[in-house]
């Protein structure tokens, strides 16, 4: 059974407008097909758009929307297609590769989120451009973002994958430890190594972190940057001033997806100061398009007993209240 399409003919035949269109080496056409998971072919200025009903009548739309702006527009940039494929809400649904399944398809191997909150979790990543993934240690949320960052990179969905970290020091003196900022805190991002080595293998890291298809950047170096087509993964952010946070957030530009890790349990700033995760997540409650997975003891998937050693933690400190 061929997938359903649908083919029509845009007006007027300009082809100065078609080119503009489709965009250099038809990036525009083709970033339409990732984000909505159809296929779009065309012969001169007739199209066919081949793909899950839903999603092939709200792609007809946006070609048919972005055709009409070129005749304004000498130029139509990825920046405009990725408003109209938001604004469209046709992400939104849950389709096939949306669906409760939500298995991530890295290079290495494929990752199944186990549980309805680590599926929730996988699916809002999918259709969301900022995330929230807060809970205790063990939960699988800075894993499975990685995963979704490994795929979105594979998949051409987005350039490249930042890793960042506020450099705070837990309990240890950053002070004393050699090399520059970086280097400082590349060690503390260990576990975002480590399951980009599963995904993508040891070589192929170090291809990519050549290339600066993956970079590690201490929060501190985000500040001024505007990050598109970028897959962002701040973790323990529960470390972040509000100040910090508010920057980050604001950082997040056309096409990319943003995942923010944190445990709200773990917070290592100095006496006083508020922790800028725990701001965010009340001050955006209520905003439309970002989504927020809190995650409990129920949903460790490490050792058994990492489990009990959360909830005994969590009682002590309940009693201390």
């Amino acid at each position: 059974m061929t997938d359903p399409y649908i083919t029509f003919t845009l007006e007027p035949a300009d082809p100065v407008r078609l080119l503009s269109l489709c965009g250099q080496f038809d990036e525009n056409l083709k970033l339409i097909e990732r984000r909505l998971h159809v296929r779009i072919a065309y012969r001169g200025h007739k199209i066919t758009i081949h793909g899950d009903t839903q999603q092939t009548h709200a792609a007809v739309e946006i070609v048919k929307h972005l055709y009409r702006e070129t005749e304004a527009n000498t130029v139509i940039e990825p920046e405009m297609v990725h408003l109209f494929i938001r604004e469209s809400g046709a992400e939104d649904d849950d389709t096939p590769n949306h669906g409760s399944g939500a298995v991530i398809r890295t290079p290495k191997l494929h990752v199944k989120p186990r549980g309805g909150n680590q599926t929730h979790y996988v699916k809002a990543v999918l259709s969301h451009d900022i995330n929230f993934g807060v809970g205790p240690a063990g939960t699988g949320k800075t894993y499975l973002a990685v995963a979704c960052a490994a795929q979105a990179l594979a998949n051409d969905q987005v350039k490249r994958i930042l890793l960042v970290r506020p450099a705070v020091e837990a309990g240890e003196k950053l002070g004393f430890l050699p090399g520059d900022l970086a280097q400082k805190v590349d060690p503390y991002l260990r576990p975002l190594y480590d399951a980009l080595y599963e995904m993508f293998g040891f070589e192929q890291v170090g291809r990519l972190l050549e290339k600066g298809l993956i970079e590690i950047a201490p929060l501190a170096f985000m500040r001024g940057r505007t990050l598109n087509n970028a897959f962002i993964i701040l973790d323990e952010s529960q470390n972040t001033t509000p100040e910090q946070m508010k920057m980050f957030l604001t950082r997040i530009g056309f096409g990319s997806t943003a995942v923010i890790t944190g445990d709200v349990t773990q917070v290592d700033l100095p006496k006083g100061v508020p922790s800028g995760l725990i701001q965010a997540l009340k001050v955006l409650e209520n905003v439309p398009g970002i989504s927020a997975t809190m995650f409990k003891s129920k949903d460790v998937v490490r050792h058994p007993l990492v489990q009990r050693i959360v909830d005994a933690y969590d009682a002590h400190n309940d009693t201390k209240v």
